[in-house]
């Protein structure tokens, strides 16, 4: 053998062994979810923000501010920089900017964030402070977990809703394609910060239709939680601070020990439990083009689902007969017409809201219903002839509240 024939065959089989190559890394990652119950956040004596925020070491401070809160608290800007005065990190400024699902139906926003950061010279040793509802700190987290890729984000949720739910969660997006959430990822904030103190701020009406998430977390997670909630379902009604407040904590730890221990915090897998109701709830606020908020969304989804897991037999009979009361004594919506609008095939409308929801992880169909009280079961497939029955019930049942 030649020597221009044996270089031919050693470098083939170098070709052949790097072809066959391959190497897979493990590549663990720990976070900490910071989450801190308070009141007063800014008052000179409360020490918890300034832990936080001596915690990272960080130089500067950024403070994002939703309109409707400032405009409920007129002092709430002056607090702040007296809070901030003379101390490490500096407050670089205050910005002011919608809540709302106005905030997050498109990118403008989220570009004008990324304007103030970079003017501000936010680094990711640096803080960014988001004070307002759900909506608002879906556009401030998309923003800040993109800037620098990923700027430290303190969470100050203001609403029943956001306090309970989606303030302690990790995921951040606005709506795109007109759909709900369709561009964001999952960023695990710097902290959170629950003050109870802008809780009090809202109108009642407001504050009992956030607690649907509380309701929900209780029937997938938590049983004896649900109980409690229909012992004290009359003075939640009448928002007495104590149950307010204890209600919005045990559904926020409930929501945040599933995220931290239940095994898969940024969705990997097909199973979503803390979106009982949501498939539905998600369709009814494009098919509204956001005018039904996101709690009263919600509210149909779950009675719909829940009335869907009873005519299943998934659940007994008796689920229901204990979730609708809770409902009704909390004066939270079952129905709205989106659950009857058609398409040209004189099909339902909201039920395309399946292949968006299967769509929006991929793999197989799953959806949350009931077993029972504090248990979920996955169902992969859902009849849209009992979907119309149960919507047909919920219609009426509606109409007999009213």
């Amino acid at each position: 053998m030649d020597q221009e024939t044996l270089a031919r065959g050693v470098e083939a089989g170098y070709l052949c062994r790097a072809l066959m190559s391959r190497h897979d890394f493990q590549i663990p990652v720990t976070f900490k979810h910071r989450i801190v119950f308070t009141r007063d956040a800014f008052a000179a004596d409360n020490p918890e923000l300034a832990k936080i925020l001596s915690e990272g070491g960080g130089r500067r401070t950024l403070v994002l501010l939703e309109n409707a809160v400032a405009g409920a608290w007129p002092r709430l800007e002056k607090d702040i920089r007296r809070y901030f005065k003379g101390k490490t990190p500096a407050l670089i400024g205050i910005h002011f900017m919608p809540g709302g699902e106005a905030v997050k139906s498109d990118d403008v926003w989220v570009r004008e964030i990324w304007r103030w950061i970079d003017a501000a010279h936010i680094d990711r040793h640096s803080y960014v402070i988001a004070i307002g509802g759900g909506a608002f700190l879906d556009a401030v987290g998309f923003a800040t977990a993109t800037a620098h890729r990923g700027i430290r984000l303190v969470r100050f949720p203001t609403t029943t809703l956001s306090q309970s739910d989606s303030g302690v969660g990790v995921k951040c997006a606005i709506n795109g394609f007109g759909k709900k959430n369709w561009l964001g990822t999952f960023a695990v904030p710097y902290a959170v910060i629950n003050d109870f103190r802008f809780l009090h701020s809202q109108s009642d009406e407001v504050r009992r239709v956030g607690l649907i998430e509380a309701i929900k977390v209780a029937l997938v997670k938590d049983g004896e939680f649900f109980e409690w909630i229909e012992t004290n379902s009359e003075a939640l009604a009448a928002m007495e601070p104590a149950a307010l407040e204890t209600c919005v904590e045990r559904s926020a730890m409930l929501h945040a020990r599933h995220i931290a221990e239940g095994g898969d915090p940024f969705e990997s897998g097909s199973s979503r439990p803390l979106d009982f109701g949501h498939w539905a709830a998600h369709k009814l606020e494009a098919l509204s083009s956001y005018k039904l908020p996101h709690d009263r969304a919600v509210a149909v989804g779950l009675a719909l689902d829940t009335l869907y897991s009873v005519q299943t037999r998934l659940a007994p009979s008796s689920l229901a007969k204990r979730v609708f009361p809770v409902l009704r004594t909390l004066q939270l919506p079952i129905y709205h017409p989106g659950l009857d609008w058609r398409n040209h095939n004189d099909g339902r409308l909201v039920l395309e809201g399946l292949d968006e929801f299967r769509e929006h992880l991929g793999g197989e169909l799953t959806v949350l219903m009931l077993k029972d009280l504090g248990q979920g079961v996955d169902a992969h497939q859902i009849d849209p002839v009992i979907v119309g029955k149960c919507i047909d019930e919920l219609r009426g049942l509606s109409h007999a509240w009213a």
